[in-house]
């Protein structure tokens, strides 16, 4: 699918990539049954840093936790050894590498408000001098953490003088013979040890009136941006008291206000161009060249509504909560509250492919209403090569789509360490072509996904919202509730 049009029809030419095995991996912070897991737990956001040798998860409990690859590290990152060990299918392991504090509950006195400290994103900068360097955020603050180790001097044991020949505490106030004693000090001897320490280098604060959503670095090291439900703003990762707000979309009269901004990310490569997507299931390209204020879009992503089939819950189901760019750029991926789409930057006729992702619960909006469910906001990621993508579901379940031309790849796992459980294989279902070299592809995931066609046997409670492909391989990382499963193929 990369490499323009000749990398396409090449890849339609040998035919779609084989449907792929998954595998468990690894899983952190399992519970036991029954075992009660605390607000504070829940892992609310994944993030692999761009060599994949990282990741980083953030709870709502506002901390920060470090994991680093091993199985790499063996081979001393020596890429022609990894490369033959990828032929063999070689399992990805991480380990626990350190984790710290990074928001506090705050309260707003002006505004009578409580500010959560859990973390709604995080995002991987440049490193530098063997540390790493991330952001995170919570509602309302922005900070820049700075990670290494350090040699840390620990007390290993102090030797004293136990010479008899003077004893200072002793009653006998006589010298030895030849005079007064030299003075001799307890001696420390200490071990230099190495921890990792994680130093908070700035905060971005009072930039946004209302809760960030999103934040995204640019591809020039330099700046990345922050956007709540009515603004973008622009920051220089140096400047910590200024930014300069880019997108505004807060109407002057606010009884006016028909859409708000849902998610915001920088293109991979041009550090001009940024996508916004909205509630009213549109995403914006923006050139940041046009303008200081960029009130008007180079291109509009949307989809028509159907005639005839609009009711109470379009709206609602149409907000796109998260917006990814494949690796090249030239790819957008969309997840709304029904499915994946998948948009082609250079084409904003419609959608060149379409994933469903759990369609069997359409019966059930009303119910989905009630419960609050129908506004969870699930998360959505492509492979490194762009040939998949995959999302989140209930009852734990997450969906992996083939997006290659001809692909009817559509698998469904279950975040446990027995993924393969739940896993179904459903030909996809081609629609009317268009003028592009990818048909435009409408896949049907499984209707009947479970024992129930009415989704009555699944658990609203648990949800999958959060995940991360790799960036190279394979290797998916997803939560659920407090525990972050890895599984490979």
């Amino acid at each position: 699918m990369h490499g323009g049009d000749g990398g396409e029809v090449a890849s339609a030419a040998a035919g779609p990539p084989t449907p792929l095995e998954w595998k468990f991996s690894q899983v952190f912070g399992e519970r036991a049954a029954g075992e009660e897991v605390q607000e504070v737990d829940i892992i609310s956001v994944i993030e692999f840093d761009k060599s994949g040798n990282h990741l980083a998860t953030g709870d709502r409990g506002g901390r920060v936790v470090l994991f680093e690859r091993t199985d790499a590290k063996e081979h001393g990152g020596n890429q022609r050894e990894l490369e033959r060990m990828d032929q063999v299918s070689r399992h990805p392991e991480f380990r626990y590498k350190t984790e710290f504090q990074s928001h506090e509950p705050e309260f707003d006195y002006l505004k009578s408000l409580e500010i959560e400290e859990k973390i709604n994103k995080i995002r991987w900068c440049q490193t530098a001098n063997g540390a790493v360097f991330l952001l995170s955020t919570n509602d309302k603050t922005i900070k820049y953490w700075k990670v290494q180790e350090k040699k840390v001097k620990k007390i290993s044991e102090i030797k004293v003088d136990t010479d008899r020949s003077y004893n200072p505490l002793s009653n006998d106030l006589s010298f030895p013979p030849g005079g007064l004693p030299s003075l001799r000090l307890p001696v420390v001897v200490t071990s230099g040890e190495t921890s990792l320490v994680a130093r908070c280098r700035r905060v971005y604060a009072h930039a946004h009136d209302y809760h960030i959503n999103s934040i995204s670095n640019n591809s020039d090291g330099e700046t990345f941006i922050s956007a709540d439900d009515l603004r973008i703003n622009l920051w220089n990762l140096e400047i910590s008291n200024q930014s300069f707000n880019i997108v505004d979309v807060k109407p002057t009269n606010m009884e006016d206000l028909t859409e708000v901004i849902t998610s915001a990310e920088f293109h991979p490569t041009h550090c001009n161009t940024l996508a916004y997507s909205s509630s009213k299931g549109s995403i914006r390209l923006i050139d940041l060249r046009q303008s200081a204020l960029c009130d008007s879009h180079s291109k509009i992503f949307e989809e028509q509504e159907a005639p005839g089939s609009r009711s109470f819950f379009t709206e609602i189901i149409a907000s796109i909560s998260d917006v990814k760019f494949a690796r090249d750029g030239r790819y957008l991926l969309s997840r709304d509250y029904m499915s994946l789409k998948l948009w082609d930057v250079n084409m904003d006729s419609g959608p060149v492919a379409t994933f469903q992702v759990h369609e069997y619960l359409r019966p059930k909006l009303c119910d989905l209403y009630e419960n609050d469910s129908i506004f969870d906001k699930f998360e959505c990621c492509l492979s490194g090569d762009g040939l998949r993508v995959a999302t989140g579901s209930y009852s734990n379940l997450f969906r992996i789509f083939g997006c290659a031309p001809g692909s009817t790849e559509a698998t469904t796992l279950e975040a446990s360490k027995n993924p393969m459980r739940r896993q179904i294989q459903t030909p996809a279902r081609p629609s009317r072509s268009l003028t592009s070299s990818i048909s435009r592809v409408v896949r049907r995931g499984a209707e009947s996904p479970g024992p129930d066609a009415n989704g009555n046997s699944f658990d609203f409670t648990t949800k999958l919202l959060h995940l991360a492909w790799h960036p190279s391989e394979n290797s998916i990382a997803c939560a659920a509730a407090n525990s972050l499963y890895m599984y490979y193929a």
